[in-house]
């Protein structure tokens, strides 16, 4: 015989012998198995207690969820309702504190009074009252006069050239007034800016 026959022989014989160690092996792995299925098979008895634990645990959870997905719906209902009486509702603050000047334009117009400097001085304290309760909302004035231009508070309309070097980069004058509510930009200050 040649050299790869013989090899080839080998091989065949190596892997029959493998094979059956790995046949008694699992003859063996059965036989344990069935012993010990034999032996640890659960009475009808336990089976029903096992069975009907089951169900109780089953049932508890079941419990648990269909009322943990009631709160979560009735949650979700109380939110909608409450949202939708803040946006119908939200802006009742500001519209308590408008109304006293409101009154006061009212009686500012049925007042005959043909005195000009009277009519401007009731316009100014109505003007100041108005002030007064804004900034008792969070409202406030953005400064200008003689600030530096800052691009957070300020939009630049106009730019005002040959100004000199101590006003490059300042206000000028602002034409129409800034606003922040509660530390928030709600409308920039129109400005015109020095070069």
């Amino acid at each position: 015989m040649t050299d790869k026959k013989k090899k080839i022989e080998i091989e065949d014989e190596e892997i029959e012998t493998a094979v059956d160690s790995q046949e008694e092996v699992n003859n063996e792995n059965a036989e344990n198995s069935e012993e010990t299925d034999s032996s640890e098979e659960p009475s009808e008895d336990e089976e029903k207690e096992n069975s009907e634990e089951v169900k109780d645990e089953a049932e508890e959870w079941k419990d648990k969820y269909i009322r943990l997905f009631a709160e979560f719906e009735n949650y979700k209902k109380r939110t909608l309702k409450e949202k939708t009486e803040l946006i119908l509702n939200g802006g009742e603050k500001t519209i308590k504190a408008v109304l006293p000047i409101l009154d006061d334009f009212e009686r500012a117009i049925a007042d005959k009074t043909e005195d000009a400097n009277a009519i401007k001085e009731g316009f100014e304290l109505i003007y100041k009252k108005f002030l007064k309760s804004l900034e008792g909302l969070g409202v406030s004035k953005i400064e200008t006069e003689d600030q530096d231009f800052n691009v957070d508070f300020h939009e630049a309309i106009a730019m005002v050239p040959n100004m000199g070097d101590d006003k490059k980069g300042k206000i000028i004058d602002c034409v129409q007034t800034g606003y922040t509510l509660n530390e928030k930009v709600i409308r920039h200050a129109k400005v015109a800016v020095g070069q």
